[in-house]
Order: structure tokens, then sequence, then C-alpha cells
């Protein structure tokens, strides 16, 4: 992993400084454990992961050389109701620099799944530290599946994950799409601090894989059936049961009905 090549096209403050490591445990435990004493903007990248963390406990296949393993600082003034805004701004900036990079057409799962072809490119992690009951900091971790072969993903998602090269039919360069999304994270991020939500929200759902679905969404030992039908100024699925009763929802494990 080559991160001079990555800052020299860098344009703002997200990515200004950058701590690369050929592996470790986590990038996001780096990150947080570094979060009180690091300006916001910073970001660690690994070039493979020994632990690496996916949602809702689970482990993220983190193998060398391959893919994009990858953690963001933020230091976001908003309330904890409003952390679910930071994973949709973290998935517009990623699914866009995507777009852009290999000209594949991205979407997103709610709240954090990038989507091509019915399957999972890659995902994010947001971790919080709070203080008064407002976000000390922010760490978003974003996976990606970049160079990986079919033959290459696991037993146990080979059916469900896809990565650039296998949608593109050839590789590309990690660098390259590593400054495109931190670009995209520091452009969306400032139109978030400006008071551009409703525009965020917007993008979100232009992107969206979700809306207008039959899903079902696990939350803790609770199964809703319903439609999603958008998302809420704080980022919540707003799902329509089938009796007719809404639910706004933080967080999730939603699965879209064929």
């Amino acid at each position: 992993m080559n991160c001079e090549a990555i800052k020299k096209k860098v344009r703002g403050e997200i990515g200004k400084e950058i701590l690369c490591y050929q592996n470790t445990a986590s990038t996001n435990t780096l990150a947080l454990g570094l979060a009180d004493t690091s300006a916001e903007g910073l970001v660690i990248i690994a070039d493979s992961q020994k632990s690496g963390k996916g949602r809702l406990g689970r482990t993220w296949w983190s193998p060398p050389e391959k893919n994009i393993y990858m953690s963001i600082l933020l230091k976001p003034r908003i309330e904890h109701s409003e952390v679910t805004l930071i994973t949709i701004m973290s998935a517009v900036a990623c699914a866009t620099a995507i777009r852009k990079t290999a000209g594949l057409k991205v979407t997103i799962k709610w709240p954090n799944d990038l989507i091509v072809s019915d399957k999972k490119i890659g995902g994010i992690l947001t971790e919080l530290k709070l203080k008064d009951k407002r976000i000390s900091h922010a760490v978003v971790g974003v996976g990606i599946n970049v160079n990986s072969g079919r033959d290459q993903l696991p037993d146990d998602i080979r059916e469900t994950a896809t990565s650039v090269k296998i949608e593109k039919g050839s590789t590309v360069s990690r660098e390259g799409l590593i400054s495109a999304i931190l670009n995209e994270v520091d452009q969306w991020y400032a139109i978030l601090k400006d008071g551009g939500k409703h525009m965020l929200l917007e993008e979100w759902k232009i992107l969206s894989s979700t809306l207008g679905k039959k899903v079902n969404v696990v939350i803790g030992n609770r199964t809703l059936f319903g439609v999603a039908e958008s998302i809420d100024g704080e980022g919540r699925l707003i799902l329509r049961l089938a009796s007719g009763e809404v639910e706004k929802i933080h967080s999730g494990d939603l699965t879209v009905l064929r």
C-alpha cells in the first residue's frame, strides 16, 4: 500500500494525516485508541487485519494485498440520536467514489452495506465515544472488497459477496479508490456540518436499494416484517408493518425479501 500516493491526491482535511500499517488487529480499534489525542480527519489504513470488525459483533474478512481496510476519525457536533447520519454520510461517500472510480452501479442497503449486482461489495462500521450525551468522536470503519477474485472469497460469503475486480473484470488501484473515498467523505461531511442534512438524505435515497422493498429487520430478539418506506431526519428507517403501523428503526440487521 503506497500511502504517499494516497496523500498526494487528498484535497481536504480528511486524510491530511494517514497512518499505514502492514497488519493490525483492527483499524477501528487502533483509531479509537488514538482518538483523544488525534485531530479530526486522521485516517488509519491496514494492508490486512487479524481481527477485522463487522457490524453486530461479526468479523470482517481481511486478507493482505487485496482490499481496503480503513478507519476515519471524526469529531462531529451532533446529538447521539443523529449518529446514524454519520454512517449514511459515509455510505454515500463510498458508493459515489466507487461509482466514479470503477464505473460500477453501487447502491446502499440500509444502513451500511454497499451493494453491486445484489451482492455485498463493502460495508461501514461506525463506533462512538460519548461525553455528556453528545458524541465526543466517531470512528468510521470502511471495508471494501477490491481486487479479490471469486475463488478467493471464503466459502461462507461466496454466494452473497463480490468485489470491484469481479464486477469490473479487472483490477483497480486501491490507492486511487482510497483517495477518492477520502475526498468524497470530506465533501459530504462538510455538507452535513454546514446544515445540509436534507441534501445528504436525498442523495442517500437516490442511491438506496432498500426503499420500496419488502424487508425483515432483526432487532435483538425481535423480527419485524414490512415495507421500507423512507428514512427520517435522524437516518432512521421508516418501516410500514402489515398492520399499517409505522416503526422507526435506528439500527438492525435488514434483509431484502425476494
